[in-house]
């Protein structure tokens, strides 16, 4: 291990000490349930092997959890004859992926340690695990999250679309105490996983209202983009459809930055990052030092995590990710 990495992961180290100070404690279920993060790191584990895809899903699914009411695990709760979940709204709809994972590490902890490990933390255990399984830089998890017990699809609007510009982008990730570097920081999640055709065919087809394709396309990237996301003689894409988000989607690295300066990045709101000098810098910084952005997503990632968390008497333990206690 080389001088940089170390001391990265001895400020990483140094943080975990300040937000044990805020409620969440790294080594939560030492005393309560010693081998809850062995159990889902586990489940991580056998579901990466048989499907390596999974691990972009988890890392998601905890991010889209965060972002609306907080770090809760509300995106697992199912929806109702009286409510539609968060997990149903058209910001998720068929695109979530994990929440298996998350059940079959939920049914062995409440079997080992009944009524002890929120969902919420669980999903940021497996975010971790993921991140780590994909060759990222993992990181000592803060824990003590409990559960929510409201889901609701409306609030799903706190949720960055693909097609966001980088105001857009930045103002709501500022509302979520985020910074645009740790914004763009967390972007660069999308060097794993896929994406479905339809959450950017209107840069290949339907342009700004128009039938031509988004000029700031690589043109032979758009070309491989078409040939995978055809249209039919309607006009129509597939729903079903995906690509990969780039040429090593199961590696968790910094080559997302670089296909940003190649225009070869499949979202408006990747894409817009080269659109001004600050983030474009920051872009810069990152596609020519992988070290640096490994160190840094672990750390924005801890600092998602803290996202309007509930924590001592609120809340609840669930004893079923997908429905409330009561």
């Amino acid at each position: 291990m080389n001088l940089s990495v170390i001391f990265a992961s001895f400020m990483l180290l140094m943080s975990f000490r300040v937000l044990e100070t805020q409620q969440l404690e790294v080594g939560f279920y030492k005393t309560t349930c010693f081998s809850a993060e062995s159990i889902v790191r586990q489940e991580v584990e056998k579901a990466f092997f048989l499907n390596r895809g999974i691990a972009a899903g988890l890392i998601r699914l905890h991010f889209h959890d965060c972002f609306v009411r907080g770090c809760d695990g509300s995106i697992l709760i199912d929806s109702t004859a009286s409510n539609v979940a968060e997990k149903d709204s058209p910001a998720n709809g068929i695109s979530l992926r994990g929440l298996e994972v998350i059940d079959r590490a939920k049914a062995r902890l409440e079997a080992t340690c009944k009524g002890v490990v929120s969902c919420a933390d669980i999903l940021a255990f497996a975010a971790r695990d993921a991140t780590e399984l994909t060759r990222g830089m993992g990181w000592s998890v803060p824990a003590g999250r409990r559960d929510g017990r409201v889901s609701l699809a409306a609030e799903t609007v706190d949720l960055p679309p693909p097609t966001f510009n980088v105001d857009q982008a930045t103002q709501l990730f500022m509302r979520k105490g985020l910074s645009q570097e740790e914004m763009i920081i967390l972007l660069g999640a999308h060097s794993v996983g896929r994406s479905h055709c339809t959450s950017f065919s209107d840069r290949l087809y339907n342009f700004s209202q128009t039938s031509s394709q988004d000029p700031s396309l690589d043109p032979r990237f758009a070309r491989f983009l078409k040939a995978l996301c055809p249209q039919d003689r309607q006009g129509n894409i597939n729903p079903n459809l995906v690509v990969p988000m780039n040429g090593s989607p199961n590696l968790q690295d910094n080559s997302y930055y670089a296909d940003i300066l190649k225009h070869r990045v499949v979202f408006t709101s990747d894409e817009t990052l080269n659109s001004n000098s600050e983030t474009l810098s920051l872009v810069n910084e990152y596609a020519s030092n992988n070290t640096d952005w490994l160190v840094n997503f672990a750390q924005a990632m801890v600092k998602l995590s803290m996202i309007g968390v509930l924590t001592g008497t609120a809340g609840e333990i669930r004893s079923n990710c997908r429905v409330t206690n009561s």
